[in-house]
C-alpha cells in the first residue's frame, strides 16, 4: 500500500529553519519564521495568557469535549473583537478551528460544497498554504495581480482589473490586514473600491484576518474587515489568535459564515457542524478557552491590550530603523516602503539569486521571495542586515 506513495517536496521554509541551525556562523539572522520574537529572540507567553491559564488550572474541573463548532462564548468573544456590532450577530454562524489554517480550510471545504465550480481569486503573491490547500482540493484558482515589484506597493489597478473578470458565485480572498508575505496593505478608499466590484461581479469575499493587533492597532486592523462584511450579502472571515494572543501550538481559530439574514444562519451553522464532524470531530478548546477569558475579563483584556501594543510598537520601530539605516547606508530613500508596511512581513523585492547571496555571504536566511520576518530583527542585527541588503546590491 504505502509503496504507491511519492515522496512529498520539502516544505521551503522548514528547510530554510533547518539550513539555519546547521549553519555554525556565530553571526547569523533568521528571518524566514513566521512568529514573532522579542528583542531576546524568544517568542514569549503573553502576561494575559500565563495569568489565564493559571485561574483556567485552578478553576476548570472537566476536559469533556465542547460543541462540535466549539465553546459559543469564544465564537461571541472573537466575533466581537473582529467584527464589533458591524454586521447583526444573529447573521453570523461560527465554528472553532484548529487555528487559523483550520479555518481557511474548512472556509474552502465550505465554498466547495456550495459551489463546486467557485473559482477562488488569490492575491500574487499570497501566503503560500492559500495555494497548497486549494490545490489539493482540486480548486480552480485565479492570481490577481497585488504586489507591485518596482515601487514594492499594491498594483491597486491590476488589482481591480483582475478581480473585475470574477463572476457571481466566485470567491476573491482577501487579506484583512497586515499583508502576508509583502507587508503592502490596501487604503481605506482602495477597500471601497474593492467593494464596489465584488458587488458589481456577485462575488464572494473571503477574508484571512490573521494579524489583527499587529499593523495599526486592534480596532484600526479590523475597519477593513467590518466594512467588508456590513457591505455585502455573503462573506466568510478566517480568523488566528496565533499570533495576536501568541498561542501559536493552541491551534485556535474561528471560521465566520455571515449571510443577509437569520433565516441562513441556521443553515450555515449546521454546515459548519458537519464540516467539523467530517474532518476532525470537536475542535480544541484550551486556546480558545484562554482567548474567551481574556476578552471577557477586563484587567486580563487591558493587560493583553497593553502588551500587544508593545508587541506593534516594537515592530514599528524595528522598521524605522532598518529604513533608516538603509537610507544611511546607500543614500536614498528607495527603502522608505519598509517602514510604510505593516505587520511582521515586507517582502524585499529581489530575486531568489540575491536572497542566496546574502545568505552565502552573509548568514542571511530569508524566504527565496525575499519575504522577510521583521520581528526575527533586533537593535544588534539591523546594521547587519543593512549592509548585507547593500552588499548584494538590492
Amino acid at each position: 500500500m504505502f509503496e504507491t506513495l511519492k515522496d512529498r517536496p520539502v516544505d521551503g521554509i522548514l528547510r530554510l529553519m533547518q539550513e539555519y541551525r546547521d549553519d555554525p556562523r556565530e553571526v547569523k539572522i533568521d528571518l524566514g519564521v513566521g512568529v514573532y520574537k522579542d528583542a531576546t529572540g524568544l517568542t514569549p507567553v503573553m502576561r494575559a495568557v500565563k495569568a489565564a491559564e493559571h485561574m483556567l488550572w485552578e478553576t476548570q474541573d472537566s476536559k469533556v469535549y465542547t460543541g462540535l463548532t466549539g465553546d459559543p462564548a469564544f465564537a461571541d468573544a472573537l466575533i466581537a473583537l473582529v467584527l464589533d456590532d458591524a454586521v447583526p450577530r444573529d447573521n453570523i454562524a461560527a465554528a472553532a478551528t484548529p487555528g487559523g489554517t483550520g479555518a481557511v480550510r474548512q472556509a474552502f471545504e465550505l465554498i466547495r460544497m456550495a459551489r463546486p465550480d467557485a473559482r477562488v481569486f488569490v492575491s500574487d503573491p499570497t501566503w503560500p498554504n492559500h495555494l497548497s490547500i486549494l490545490n489539493y482540493l482540486g480548486m480552480e484558482m485565479v492570481p490577481y495581480r497585488y504586489f507591485d515589484e518596482e515601487s514594492r506597493s499594491v498594483d491597486f489597478d491590476g488589482m481591480i482589473a483582475d478581480i473585475r473578470t470574477a463572476k457571481p458565485g466566485d470567491v476573491v480572498l482577501l487579506h484583512g490586514c497586515c499583508h502576508n508575505p509583502t507587508g503592502a496593505n490596501l487604503k481605506m478608499t482602495e477597500w471601497k473600491a474593492v467593494i464596489d466590484v465584488l458587488l458589481e461581479t456577485g462575488a464572494v469575499p473571503m477574508i484571512d484576518i490573521a494579524y489583527q493587533g499587529f499593523g495599526d492597532g486592534l480596532e484600526e486592523d479590523a475597519a477593513a474587515t467590518r466594512l467588508v462584511a456590513s457591505s455585502v450579502p455573503e462573506c466568510l472571515i478566517a480568523a488566528s489568535c496565533s499570533k495576536n494572543f501568541g498561542i501559536y501550538r493552541e491551534r485556535t481559530g474561528l471560521l465566520m459564515a455571515i449571510s443577509s439574514n437569520a433565516d441562513a444562519r441556521k443553515r450555515n451553522q449546521d454546515t459548519l457542524a458537519f464540516l467539523n464532524r467530517q474532518n476532525f470531530s470537536f475542535p480544541p478548546d484550551h486556546g480558545a478557552r484562554l482567548v474567551t477569558m481574556i476578552l471577557n475579563d477586563d484587567a486580563l483584556r487591558a493587560d493583553w491590550m497593553a502588551e500587544l501594543e508593545e508587541v506593534r510598537t516594537s515592530m514599528l520601530g524595528l522598521r524605522s530603523q532598518l529604513a533608516d539605516e538603509l537610507q544611511r547606508l546607500s543614500g536614498s530613500d528607495r527603502f522608505g516602503f519598509l517602514a510604510q508596511h505593516r505587520g511582521m512581513f515586507s517582502r524585499l523585492g529581489t530575486t531568489p539569486e540575491k536572497v542566496a547571496e546574502m545568505r552565502r555571504d552573509s548568514g542571511i536566511y530569508m524566504v527565496a521571495d525575499s519575504r522577510m520576518n521583521i520581528a526575527g530583527l533586533n537593535a544588534q542585527t539591523i546594521p547587519v542586515l543593512a549592509r548585507a541588503i547593500i552588499d548584494a546590491g538590492i
